[in-house]
């Protein structure tokens, strides 16, 4: 720690309580000093402070100790008294006021770091004016009545030799009159005489007469000569000017000119031999004798007993007045000698003898300034710390209580105290004690405020939030004072603590605060950057948004001039969200097909882009076999081709904003050639922050290089929006992204720059590559010109049901005169979308060209389909705007929303060696909506051989609409379909309700004969495989499901339904086709559908058995009896596998009663023929067809029959084919018998078995009745 001498607040001691020299002057004196633009006593005053006067001094005691620093203080008579509190105040104010000027020109720099603030020594983190600023402080309260250190201790008195009557203006000098008459100064005090001479125009003859003069009239030892001006031109300049701390008004140039080397130090021994031969002894003299005086009547136990008796009798008052003649004010006066001569035992002994006389008497403001020296008398001797503190605390505690009289000493003895705890590194304290000074005056507390601010970053540990509070405090105060440039400059000092932390609102409040005060000393530039700082305000209320916005625009238009901010926070820009779309080999038809993931259409592409010499590879691969090393990783577009950029923006704030003039930063360095501009480096220089427009310039003589789009929108309160920017390059070069560009209010150009963003390139390269920086990402290779194919489907609907099928037309374009060939298209989903085989548009109209007889409507052109690519004719070619239309066939397979992507190969001849081919993307989203679901079960006969019962459930899963259905037909030439029942017997009402549900029944038989048979050849006619199901329009033809576009529909179906492989080769596929109904007033879709096609592919048999089999042979035979009846049948038995089936045929011969009804095999399912009964037999059947529950009442006495034929057979079956095994029966007796008892044992081929679950088998015999009847 300082030593408490060396401290701040031992040289303000120092200077401060030192003893004062009263100055009495004619005016030819103050005239003689004025030619160095001084007064007398300013010219004195750098030399009163003596660091090492080095004089012995003996005070109360024997010893000697020798006095090393003194000050001596030279005030006019004048200028001796207590200050104007007014002019007290005005005058601090001015300090103030001054001190904000010279920093005014600081007021433009960037506030301090922490860190430097904090590494800084303690000296120099307040700010230098404060110690000034204190001493004027202290000063207010100088020749206090009840405080002695401030009274005169000497006289001098200075003539000049130019004077008439030199000896007699000195005895008129000290007129009593003249004196200050305050009371409590002794009129007896010290005087010293001083002949001034003024060697410019004075003689020195007259000046040694009136030296001799004076010396016989005061006293040789009183009196002394400075002779001064020695410098005849007055143009003397000093290189260390000591008057220049002092006098800072008048220029240092001009203060002491006239006085030479000789002259300063004549001055210097002056004031030195004056304080060490004259004031010094003096007061050695003085404390001597009232020490001796003041032991006589005061000091020991009978003058103590003898004071305490006096003052009980004396009237007590609230603060007796102490004159300079009572004892008290003797012992004050012995003290603070003592003090000035820094015998600080004597000192301290003197103020507590008079410290309890004061209290008695409550003279509280004596008592007080006694308490105060004591505690500064405790500090400066470096004894007991907690008295020193007790003493100021109590003094200070004393003067508030006096009020406001008191208010003025309680502040200096509060500056004495805070710098007392600083000495100590008390730092919190001390800022406690600066606060309880503040008072109510605005502009005193500001200081005081700084004060307390400045002891928080002292602490250890600092005390950050404490002191950036308190310089808010203060700048508060300063602002309400309009001290404008330090309310400026102590919220500077506070951003740098807010500035780092979360505590959003009070950065706010000290931005905004500082922009406006900026605004109002006219450096609007700062104010608007300040301000700019409070934009991103979201979390404030609307009503604080709109005034930080009014005011921010306000500030704004005064400056008369746009301003552009880089890293404007008004909107925010969500660099997350920044997408750049280009176009280069891959070109896009709508902005929804560039958004799409490249993955999606780098798989539709492997089958149509072309390979090159060394293996598959793409055009990526391509590029960098022709791009130099350097750019092979960069970015391709195309002259005249825009690169969009998609940003989102976002309103920080809780209300409107408008946005204008929204566009990209760009850089295009035009070069002639493709690959010669890729070995040089753009010219453009790095980006200038200052202006954003240099960016955007003309890089060639007469016309810009590229074009910009300017976009204008509003963003609500907290509202987001995706904005699309584009540049268009006009001429091949390097173009650059550089940034983003806007303009609030007309006033404010807002700029982002993207050099340390990362972006998405919705050009995803699908390799492997080298990370790209965020400059190349934006950076673009310019080619030249290419043809650029659009394309567009007409009347795609969104939102169509299920089955729905559209006839639609593809239109592709190419505007430039290079003409492009060799196109080819996929598809993604073949199960929605077909291409037609012909250019032009269908001669009937859609969907009557799908009826059956409108077969030449589809006329057929060379087209190539290989692997789901379709190949345009080789003839196709567009150039000059010229354009085709292509039909393409859609149906809405299945529900739900479907994203159809469709990608065109085109190639260019002779425009680019970097390019040859490009491609065309296009994306549309469809929202199918559920309409007919069909489901079938097909049972084989049980009687007869390939016919089926099929049964269809229909369900309308439409919300709110009505269906027609109008034909089932069958898939191939295999099978027959025909109705079981009448047409007007299946939907009576004519519609199929939302939600309602519909059965019925149709038969279809397999038109096969032979499995040697290519059934695909075979062909039925229409009416064996289309059914119509709706007789409302008789006249109305059938639709043709044997050609496009139904057939190419139904085969995709085929593959998505199921593997061929895993199908049953006796699968069947039916084609139901339905309208939406006319009395339906469709709301769900908004084209209301004209056909909708309805595809159930691989319906399998439902049996359990390869085997089918029929018994024939007569139903009814007459036989008298008279000989043996024996009866031929025939057993048809086909093999429905793909395998060798080996087949034993067993009949069993029953001697029980075979007229019993025998029941079906378990493994015979479905419906059976049944023959025509005659009137004698009632049989009740189903509309399924189900077997007799009960025999005729005829068959009870039966007699039984024998097979007369073989009772054994075994026989090979051929897949797919049909054998006939003879049979034969011998009747005994007429009756009704059930030929099934013969049971079929089968077994299929390994090969067969190994694929099916069941390799063997057995069936039983179909009931097969036949009536014998006795003839006559």
């Amino acid at each position: 720690m300082v030593e408490p001498v060396n401290s701040s607040l031992g040289k303000m001691l120092l200077e401060e309580v030192s003893p004062v020299v009263m100055v009495l002057c004619t005016p030819l004196v103050e005239e003689t000093f004025l030619k160095n633009g001084l007064s007398f006593v300013e010219t004195l005053k750098p030399f009163c402070n003596f660091s090492n006067i080095d004089v012995p001094v003996r005070t109360s005691s024997d010893q000697l100790y020798r006095l090393k620093k003194f000050t001596l203080r030279l005030f006019y008579a004048s200028d001796i008294r207590q200050p104007n509190v007014e002019v007290a105040k005005q005058r601090l104010e001015h300090v103030i006021t001054q001190a904000g000027e010279k920093d005014f020109q600081n007021l433009t720099s960037d506030p301090p770091q922490i860190t430097d603030i904090l590494s800084n020594p303690e000296s120099e983190i307040a700010p230098s004016w404060f110690q000034y600023y204190n001493k004027e402080l202290i000063r207010t309260l100088s020749f206090s009545d009840h405080e002695a250190f401030d009274h005169p201790v000497a006289c001098l008195l200075v003539v000049s030799s130019k004077d008439e009557e030199p000896i007699k203006n000195f005895i008129d000098l000290f007129n009593s009159n003249r004196l200050p008459n305050d009371g409590a100064m002794d009129p007896n005090i010290l005087k010293h005489y001083l002949l001034v001479h003024d060697n410019q125009d004075a003689t020195t003859e007259r000046t040694s007469k009136v030296l001799s003069e004076m010396r016989s009239q005061f006293g040789n030892n009183e009196c002394n000569l400075l002779c001064t001006n020695s410098s005849k031109e007055g143009n003397v300049e000093h290189q260390a000017n000591p008057w220049a701390s002092f006098k800072s008004s008048v220029s240092a140039d001009k203060l002491g000119c006239a006085l030479t080397g000789d002259d300063i130090v004549e001055i210097k021994d002056l004031i030195q031999e004056f304080a060490s031969r004259h004031i010094i002894p003096y007061m050695e003299q003085k404390v001597r004798e009232l020490n001796q005086q003041i032991s006589a009547t005061r000091k020991g136990l009978r003058n103590q007993i003898k004071n305490l008796w006096w003052r009980k009798g004396k009237d007590d008052g609230p603060d007796a007045t102490k004159g300079s003649i009572s004892t008290e004010s003797q012992i004050r006066i012995l003290g603070d000698y003592a003090f000035m001569l820094h015998d600080y035992e004597l000192a301290l002994s003197s103020y507590r003898l008079i410290s309890t006389d004061y209290k008695l008497d409550k003279a509280w403001k004596h008592y007080a300034g006694v308490q105060e020296m004591m505690g500064l008398a405790y500090f400066i001797s470096d004894q007991s710390k907690k008295e020193a503190e007790y003493c100021m605390e109590n003094a200070f505690s004393t003067y508030m209580k006096l009020g406001k009289s008191g208010f003025q000493n309680a502040t200096r003895c509060g500056l004495w105290w805070a710098e007392m705890l600083k000495a100590r590194k008390q730092h919190k304290e001390a800022a406690s004690v600066y606060f309880r000074i503040c008072g109510e005056e605005p502009l005193h507390a500001a200081v005081m405020l700084e004060h307390a601010s400045y002891c928080y970053v002292l602490t250890r540990p600092v005390m950050l939030h404490k002191y950036g509070f308190h310089l808010v405090l203060s700048g508060d105060h300063y602002k309400n004072c309009d001290q404008v440039n330090h309310a400026i400059r102590t919220y500077k000092s506070a951003i740098t603590v807010y500035k780092s932390t979360t505590w959003s609102h009070i950065k706010d409040h000290v931005y905004f605060h500082i922009g406006q005060w900026y605004a109002i000393v006219g450096m609007h530039d700062v104010a608007v950057r300040n301000m700019l700082k409070v934009l991103d305000c979201g979390y404030q209320s609307k009503a604080t948004q709109e005034i930080f916005l009014r005011d921010f625009f306000d500030i704004v238009k005064k400056t008369g001039m746009k301003h552009e901010v880089v890293g404007l926070q008004l909107p925010i820009i969500n660099m997350s969200s920044l997408q750049v779309i280009y176009e280069d080999h891959r070109t896009y038809a709508s902005q929804a097909s560039a958004l799409v993931e490249e993955s999606i259409w780098q798989s539709l592409e492997d089958d149509i882009i072309p390979s090159l010499n060394s293996g598959k590879s793409n055009w990526l691969e391509l590029q960098s076999k022709l791009l130099p090393k350097k750019y092979k990783e960069s970015n391709v577009c195309v002259a005249g081709e825009s690169v969009k950029v998609d940003l989102e923006f976002r309103n920080p704030l809780l209300i409107s904003t408008s946005i204008t003039s929204v566009s990209l930063i760009c850089e295009l360095t035009a070069n002639s050639d493709d690959l010669q501009l890729v070995d040089k480096e753009p010219s453009s220089s790095i980006l200038d922050p200052k202006s954003s427009t240099e960016h955007n310039r003309v890089t060639t003589s007469g016309f810009s290089s590229f074009a910009l789009s300017e976009v204008d929108f509003t963003l609500g309160g907290g509202e987001k929006k995706l904005v699309r920017l584009t540049v268009t390059p006009s001429e091949e070069g390097i173009l650059k992204i550089v940034g983003v560009r806007w303009e609030l209010s007309g006033s404010i150009v807002g700029v982002h720059y993207f050099q340390s963003v990362p972006v998405k390139a919705k050009t995803a390269k699908g390799r492997k590559k080298n990370k790209l920086t965020p400059t190349d990402a934006l950076k673009f290779l310019v080619i030249k010109s290419l043809p650029r194919l659009e394309g567009s489907i007409d009347h795609l609907p969104g939102k169509l049901y299920a089955g729905d099928l559209r006839y639609l037309v593809l239109e592709l374009k190419n505007k430039s005169e290079s003409p492009i060939k060799n196109l080819k298209m996929k598809i993604s989903h073949p199960r929605f979308v077909s291409p037609g085989n012909h250019e032009e548009d269908l001669t009937t109209e859609f969907p009557d060209c799908l009826r059956k007889g409108n077969e030449q409507d589809i006329v057929q052109r060379e087209t190539i389909r290989t692997n789901s690519v379709f190949a345009f004719p080789k003839d196709v070619s567009l150039q000059g705007d010229k354009s085709i239309r292509w039909p393409l066939w859609l149906r809405a397979a299945i529900p739900g929303t479907i994203s159809l992507y469709f990608t065109i190969y085109y190639e260019m001849e002779n425009v680019s060696s970097i390019m040859k081919y490009r491609t065309l993307r296009m994306h549309y989203k469809l929202q199918v909506l559920p309409s007919l679901e069909t489901s079938y079960e097909i049972t084989p006969s049980p009687s007869r051989l390939q016919e089926y019962l099929v049964r269809m459930d229909i369900v309308n899963c439409a919300k709110s609409d009505c269906f027609q259905i109008h034909q089932l037909s069958t898939v191939g030439c295999r099978w027959g379909i025909s109705l079981l029942q009448p047409v007007d017997t299946i939907l009576p009402s004519k519609t199929l309700l939302a939600g309602q549900t519909l059965s019925c029944f149709f038969i279809i038989k397999d038109c096969r004969k032979s499995g040697t048979e290519d059934y695909k050849s075979m062909s039925l006619p229409s009416s064996q495989t289309d059914v119509k199901l709706f007789t409302q329009d008789g006249d109305e033809k059938l639709f043709d499901i044997v050609n496009s576009p139904l057939a190419s529909f139904h085969d995709s179906e085929r593959s998505c339904q199921g593997p061929s492989a895993q199908v049953s080769p006796n699968a069947v596929d039916f084609i139901l086709i339905s309208s939406l109904a006319k009395s339906s007033n469709s709301s769900a879709v908004p084209d209301v559908p004209e056909i909708l096609s309805h595809h159930s592919c691989h319906n399998s048999i439902r049996s359990s058995s390869p085997l089918s089999w029929s018994l024939e042979g007569p139903k009814t035979i007459h036989h008298d009896f008279s000989t043996l009846c024996e009866i031929n049948l025939k057993l048809i038995i086909r093999n429905t596998s793909e395998g060798l089936s080996s087949v034993i045929i067993n009949t069993i011969d029953c001697l029980l009663d075979t007229a019993s009804p025998t029941t079906s095999s378990g493994s015979q399912s479905g419906w059976r023929y049944v023959p025509a009964v005659t009137e004698e037999m009632k049989l009740t059947s189903d509309v399924m067809g189900s077997r007799l529950s009960k025999p005729p009442s005829s068959m009870e006495s039966s007699p039984p029959f024998i097979w007369s034929g073989l009772s054994s057979t075994k026989v090979q079956i051929k897949p797919l084919s049909t054998t006939e095994i003879p049979l034969q029966i011998s009747v005994f007796s007429p009756g009704i018998y059930d030929l099934s008892s013969y049971k079929l044992d089968w077994e299929l081929s390994e090969h067969v078995s190994a694929s099916s679950t069941t390799s063997s088998g057995t069936c039983q015999g179909i009931p097969y009745y036949l009536t014998v009847l006795q003839s006559e």
